[in-house]
């Protein structure tokens, strides 16, 4: 297979499964860390992939606009979906303005991004260009990893995507077009190649709601509280073993049937007869979307697994990696907080569907987002 050029937009774990692959010749936009990044590569910490000091992808600069100086086959953007701070379509600017735009053919853009709507900003950005139908790829990604200095990245053991083109307006079709199954298949070997385990599906949306339901209580609570998720789950630890947080003893309330009713919000009916299930087919999102109770959808059954697969993967003491949100609030950066709770609450009143509980997270979520972004809010020390 001839190797084709890959934009990477974020530089870390994701630049080195890439590469690894020798199907993608990887540019990787290192910004604020293009300095250090630049003259003596980066230091991967895996626990899947092992120790690799001082590496580099094929080449690395510090802006897109360096890095338009070529046709790509794809772009991948690893960055956070922060909308009220820069949408998409700026970031990306060189690649859908003139000269870039005329003289290259648009690339199938990436978005390994959390959060739901992400591409809706890019998709009308490249259908204004008129060079036919955009190619999204969106994905749902989970990865355990923490950039820890800035050339220093930490992953864990297990890194997992699920990829499926973007159809913008349409998330009930649940086949591929053979042009679709080929853009898949031929990123999908890429990571796959390189190590990564991946998924393809004929719709992505149902499976990006799914993540975002994680998100919505669990990093929302992590965040809020200033304590990841093992503070809900982790037992204390016994005699010889030292570590925190963990769940104290004496602690109550338990939290559990709060981010029970959370995750209902988002996608059950809950015990109701058939004549209530008959007249309350609005009052809770998932079912409003049209998305069925099976595994093809969204299954009721995801609330239990959600929690207890959380649970599992945070009582383990040698746990140590943060919601991605919580560690930003810690830092004193910007949050995913308007393209994962901003956003089901928008569909939640298009969809005349209440969420009480969720615009509360949201509500107390978007206070800290205007501390931060009024310099109010100092990085944790």
């Amino acid at each position: 297979m001839p190797t084709k050029d890959v934009l990477l937009v974020g530089l870390g774990c994701n630049a080195y499964i890439l590469q690894s692959s020798k199907l993608a010749r990887v540019t990787a936009i290192a910004r604020s860390n293009y300095d250090v990044v630049n003259a003596k590569g980066i230091n991967i910490r895996s626990k899947k992939y092992g120790t690799h000091e001082s590496w580099k992808p094929y080449r690395v600069v510090s802006s897109v606009a360096e890095a338009a100086d070529r046709p790509y086959s794809y772009v991948v953007l690893t960055t956070k979906a922060i909308p009220e701070v820069i949408k998409t379509s700026r970031v990306l600017e060189p690649l859908l303005s003139s000269p870039y735009s005329e003289r290259h053919p648009q690339p199938t853009y990436v978005l390994l991004q959390n959060g739901l709507g992400v591409e809706r900003d890019l998709y009308h950005s490249v259908k204004a260009l008129n060079q036919g139908e955009p190619k999204i790829i969106s994905t749902v990604v989970w990865i355990a990893t923490n950039l820890v200095e800035k050339n220093v990245v930490d992953h864990n053991h297990f890194d997992r995507v699920t990829i499926g083109m973007y159809r913008h307006g349409d998330h009930l079709t649940t086949t591929n077009s053979p042009e679709e199954d080929a853009i898949l298949t031929d990123f999908g070997n890429m990571l796959e190649t390189g190590g990564s385990e991946v998924m393809i599906v004929p719709e992505i949306q149902r499976k990006k709601f799914a993540k975002t339901f994680w998100n919505v209580a669990f990093s929302s609570f992590s965040t809020l509280t200033g304590s990841s998720p093992t503070g809900m789950f982790r037992p204390p630890p016994k005699e010889g073993q030292s570590y925190s947080p963990y769940v104290a003893p004496q602690t109550a309330p338990e939290p559990i049937p709060v981010l029970r009713a959370i995750l209902q919000e988002m996608i059950t009916l809950g015990d109701f007869s058939l004549y209530e299930l008959s007249v309350c087919l609005t009052c809770f999102l998932g079912r409003a979307l049209g998305y069925p109770d099976n595994e093809d959808g969204l299954p009721s059954s995801l609330i239990d697994s959600t929690i207890s697969h959380t649970a599992e993967l945070h009582r383990d003491p040698a746990h140590t990696t943060l919601p991605s949100m919580l560690l930003d609030a810690q830092n004193g950066l910007p949050i995913e907080v308007e393209v994962i709770l901003g956003e089901v609450v928008r569909m939640a009143k298009e969809m005349g569907v209440d969420v009480p509980r969720i615009e509360t997270l949201y509500a107390l979520l978007a206070i800290i987002q205007n501390q931060t972004l009024g310099g109010f809010r100092q990085p944790k020390i």
